[in-house]
């Protein structure tokens, strides 16, 4: 069970996140003392950085640490998958990102999704059964691809975080800590 100060944790997403749903774990939990990469595919807007998506219009860029080809999920102790409609809807016809998702989940690793991004779950196909919440918007994609979706701010089961919405934050941030700090989680096949 390693604890947050010794833990890797990677995010993984695209040009078009949201803004704070990247942001705020990144920096929360490198304050933590929590070593955070992120990771994107090789085309983006500008090389080596993506731009985020703030409330109605493109906002600031984050530096990317890694392509998503250079992803060594071994490395790592969680998956953070921030949101925003352009940011998920990108990854998920990217076919290394959802390999790189079903490792996470297949390794019993801690992956944490907010707003959107459980589409991301959703096309690895590790959401039949899984107690989850998303934005309100992709309530039925959530359901039809065999989720229980509640209206919680965080739900967990078997290590899977969701989150609805920027709001949560907080809530998300926390269960991402307490999660990895829990360690390994079993998962039914």
């Amino acid at each position: 069970m390693p604890q947050i100060a010794q833990s890797k944790i990677l995010i993984l997403a695209t040009d078009g996140f949201e803004q704070s749903e990247l942001e705020v774990p990144l920096n929360s939990l490198r304050d933590k003392g929590a070593t955070v990469h992120v990771a994107s595919p090789a085309k983006t807007l500008s090389p080596g950085e993506i731009r985020g998506w703030d409330k109605a219009d493109w906002g600031r860029t984050v530096p990317v640490d890694q392509t998503l080809e250079q992803v060594d999920a071994n490395a790592y102790d969680a998956l953070v998958l921030p949101g925003g409609v352009i940011n998920p809807d990108k990854l998920r016809v990217e076919k290394k990102a959802v390999d790189t998702i079903r490792r996470f989940v297949a390794d019993g690793k801690v992956v944490a999704a907010i707003c959107h991004g459980p589409w991301l779950l959703a096309e690895a196909g590790v959401t039949a059964g899984l107690r989850m919440t998303s934005y309100q918007s992709i309530r039925t994609d959530m359901e039809n691809a065999g989720g229980d979706w509640v209206d919680e701010e965080v739900v967990t089961d078997q290590g899977i975080i969701t989150s609805r919405a920027p709001k949560d934050l907080p809530a998300f941030v926390a269960k991402i800590v307490e999660e990895i700090e829990e360690g390994r989680h079993e998962r039914a096949a």
